[in-house]
């Protein structure tokens, strides 16, 4: 099976929460990593993800450590949202 990885970059203007890490997210940006698979059988060429982590800062007294933590795909859009509306107020 043919997988791939895509990496990207978000960044949060305020503190946030993500559904499932039990801390506060200091405001920043954060790399996202997205593992897909290709879905065989098909005339053109389809990804589906599997799995969607977020690198963030390790907890005292771990502080200069980074932890790859998975996150739901939707959980990640929710917080992006709540920052988003969060700057418009």
């Amino acid at each position: 099976m043919t997988m791939r990885t895509r990496r990207e970059t978000v960044t949060f203007k305020h503190p946030a929460r993500i559904k499932g890490i039990e801390r506060l997210l200091p405001a920043g940006a954060y790399e996202v990593v997205t593992d897909e698979e290709m879905i065989e059988g098909l005339s053109f060429a389809s990804f589906r993800r599997v799995a969607t982590m977020i690198m963030v800062p390790g907890t005292p007294p771990h502080h200069h450590s980074v932890e790859m933590i998975p996150i739901g795909s939707v959980d990640l859009a929710d917080a992006q949202h709540r920052d988003a509306v969060a700057s418009n107020v």
